[in-house]
């Protein structure tokens, strides 16, 4: 007998999904945050991104699809992932604190014109905050992949998409969804 965890967990990875389709405030968030990127890439400037746990390891996913190809051979487009450098991550939070390890990057990562975003499934992420606020300061252009109802970071971030839901694992498989699709739509524009 096959186990029902097996067939329960596809069908609420489908119905949350279901719910994106017609939440039209996302999907206008977006196409919103695709231009963004377009415009960002196209004027030299790069990504940043940053996340804890399974939300760092999709800051790196997004930016291999941006610095290597998606779907098409392209040249590379510039992107930094502030959790991916442990010498400094390790330094910062012995030095200042874990919940600076990103903004301290941000602080000398970030230029305007970039596009900083924040992956964080409660939304409510310290470090994640703190390094959108030193983006916001710097004049980038901010976003957050944000589950539940988006926390603090949906309240500064100038596009926060909000995948609704409690439960990490449904929200980091919509992040996912929602990172390739950023990706194709920036690569259908700029190739």
């Amino acid at each position: 007998m096959q186990n029902p965890i097996i067939t329960e967990r596809i069908q609420e990875s489908i119905s949350i999904k279901e719910d994106l389709l017609v939440n039209e405030t996302l999907l206008r968030t977006v196409d919103s945050l695709a231009s963004a990127i377009i415009k960002a890439i196209s004027q030299g400037n790069k990504l940043v991104l940053c996340g804890n746990g399974g939300s760092a390891s999709d800051a790196l996913h997004f930016a291999g699809e941006i610095l290597g190809r998606f779907q098409k051979e392209r040249s590379a487009w510039p992107a930094v992932v502030l959790n991916a450098d442990v010498a400094s991550l390790t330094s910062i939070a012995n030095d200042y604190g874990y919940d600076d390890v990103f903004a301290r990057q941000a602080e000398g990562h970030v230029r305007q014109g970039d596009v900083f975003i924040g992956i964080s499934t409660s939304g409510n992420s310290e470090n994640v905050l703190r390094a959108m606020k030193i983006a916001k300061e710097k004049g980038a252009v901010t976003a957050g992949l944000l589950g539940k109802d988006g926390g603090k970071i949906a309240e500064i971030a100038d596009f926060p998409l909000i995948v609704p839901c409690n439960v990490t694992a449904r929200v980091q498989e919509c992040h996912i969804l929602l990172i390739h699709i950023l990706c194709e739509i920036v690569e259908a524009e700029l190739t």
